[in-house]
């Protein structure tokens, strides 16, 4: 057997196995993390893309509120009332209570003038017939201006209202906090690096964003970028590469509302679970080597075993050769015995049938000559009955499932063994049930068992000994026991004597095979072969077989 060979085969095995396991484990892992990456970036893509809608809603939410508060003041007033300075301050307590982010409250005619002012700033009689928003409210009717920085120099916006009262047209204007306005924006930003601001037509701030720029700056962010509905940009268009931008135009002001998120911020959980999976891979990888090593170890041990066995089994093969060879040439010396057996038999027949008729009675030796002819009768037909049970024996037969008496075929048994026994000084000793009922099987399958059981139980003793035979039904089962007074089995060799090739006898007197091929056959038969065994206290054999059901009445 060639060592070197099979550790090149163990090797290569190991080889090709981990080449196997490997690749397409760490291409799945690959294919996973890309296409994960993927879901997971569409799916910042539609929270940035929900964030920006639900945040505009709230903008746009915010702003009706203010223009409806504003509205409702200037229905239920007159000019001649909202012109007294204290029913305009009522009027921008009562409107702060209902919603809250007013500054300041006039009161301007159709000229642009203002007539009454309430807030922090001195803007009575100050002239807004230029200003830009100014006519945009008298042509519409309510206007919400761009963020711009008026006669306070601050950066504000207004929310303006036209009534017309007697063939004359007057405003009522309100300005918004810019701090309160800008927090309702900002609640838009996601995580830590996100932002969210507002940016007019022209792309000039209007809210302040977290990280760069300031109000009435412009913005990086193009407006002629997004369409009027909700768009997502990627930021490499707008010189931010790895941010991206969601935008939605509001619909009560000419503003986009922009909310952008970096998404390396937020792919930190895929990179710890890019990680996670990494180090998953790594411990899989090692894993599979183990057990690859483990395996193909165990394996090639498994397969230099089988060899050897494969070249003991071929040995035992030549060894059977020889015994079945014998086993016929034994088969055709019965067979040519019996031929002359029966002669003889016949003529010491007609030799009793001649004593009994001549005067041959009269002969003062006619007493032994008739002992002598039915002794040689006697010692034939033994002779007969040893040669018909070898040949039944023998005789090599396909099996086949009969009803067995067992009783019948431990005679027969016995009877082939009882000389061999005896001339080793071994008593057989039998006890049998006499109603013992039958069992499926084949007959000379059962016999080759129990002949097998004998023989082991004669070799085992040597000489001077006892077998014990007994057969018994204990419900629906037949056991049959087969135990002699030999040394007994060792209890460590015990669970080794039904395996192929074990035998406990010395070399060149046992193959190791009887047992299996008697165990294999019970089992056929749905039977089990048990043993019980002490060293120094014999060994017995119980083979257990179902009980033919009784043919119905």
């Amino acid at each position: 057997m060639d060592k070197n060979l099979y550790s090149r085969l163990q090797t290569k095995i190991i080889l090709l196995t981990l080449g196997v396991s490997f690749a397409p484990l760490l291409l799945l892992g690959g294919i996973l993390y890309r296409q994960f990456a993927a879901m997971y970036v569409e799916k910042i893509r539609e929270q940035i893309h929900f964030r920006a809608e639900s945040r505009a809603d709230a903008v746009d939410l915010f702003l009706a509120e203010r223009t409806a508060i504003l509205g409702a003041i200037a229905d239920t007033h007159s000019l001649a009332e909202m012109a007294n300075e204290e029913t305009l301050a009522s009027s921008l307590a009562i409107m702060n209570a209902r919603a809250g982010a007013f500054v300041d409250l006039g009161v301007i005619d159709q000229h642009g003038t203002q007539l009454a002012y309430v807030g922090p700033y001195d803007l009575r009689g100050k002239n807004y017939f230029d200003q830009p928003w100014f006519g945009q409210v008298m042509s519409r009717g309510v206007h919400i201006s761009d963020v711009y920085l008026g006669f306070r120099r601050l950066p504000h916006f207004i929310i303006a209202v036209r009534r017309q009262e007697r063939q004359r047209n007057w405003v009522l204007r309100a300005t918004i906090d810019p701090e309160i306005f800008g927090r309702i924006v900002q609640r838009g930003q996601i995580g830590k690096t996100g932002d969210a601001f507002l940016v007019n037509r022209e792309g000039i701030l209007q809210t302040q964003p977290r990280h760069s720029g300031n109000i009435l700056e412009p913005s990086p962010v193009k407006p002629a970028l997004f369409g009027k509905q909700t768009m997502v940009v990627d930021g490499g268009l707008l010189g931010r590469p790895g941010v991206l931008f969601a935008g939605t135009w509001l619909k009560s002001a000419e503003w986009l509302l922009v909310v952008s998120g970096d998404v390396e911020e937020d792919m930190a959980q895929l990179f710890s679970a890019r990680t996670l999976q990494t180090a998953i891979i790594v411990a899989g990888m090692l894993a599979i080597v183990l057990t690859t090593v483990l395996t193909t170890r165990t394996l090639v041990g498994q397969m230099i075993r089988a060899e050897t066995r494969l070249r003991e089994m071929d040995a035992q093969l030549i060894q059977a050769d020889k015994l079945a060879a014998l086993g016929k040439m034994a088969a055709g010396v019965a067979h040519e015995i019996n031929n002359p057996l029966a002669v003889i038999l016949q003529k010491t027949g007609w030799m009793r049938d001649l004593l009994e008729e001549e005067d041959l009675r009269k002969s003062p030796n006619f007493k032994e000559f008739r002992d002598a002819v039915l002794k040689v009768e006697e010692h034939v037909e033994r002779a007969r009955k040893v040669v018909h049970d070898m040949l039944g024996y023998a005789r090599r037969m396909e099996p086949r499932a009969e009803a067995i008496e067992v009783n019948r075929i431990i005679d027969q048994t016995v009877d082939m063994l009882e000389n061999y026994a005896r001339n080793n000084s071994i008593d057989i000793q039998t006890d049998l049930d006499p109603e013992l009922p039958r069992t499926t099987g084949d007959g000379a399958q059962l016999q080759q068992v129990i002949l097998n059981l004998v023989n082991n139980a004669i070799d085992a003793i040597g000489q001077n000994g006892t077998i014990a035979i007994r057969s018994e039904c204990a419900g629906s089962e037949i056991r049959i026991s087969v135990a002699d007074d030999g040394p007994g089995i060792p209890e460590h060799l015990q669970r080794k004597v039904f395996d192929p090739f074990f035998t406990t006898k010395s070399t060149g007197k046992g193959t190791g095979l009887g047992l299996w091929i008697s165990y294999t056959i019970i089992e056929k038969m749905g039977g089990k072969m048990t043993l019980q065994s002490k060293p120094g206290d014999g060994t017995t054999f119980t083979i257990t077989l179902p009980v033919v059901p009784p043919p119905p009445q």
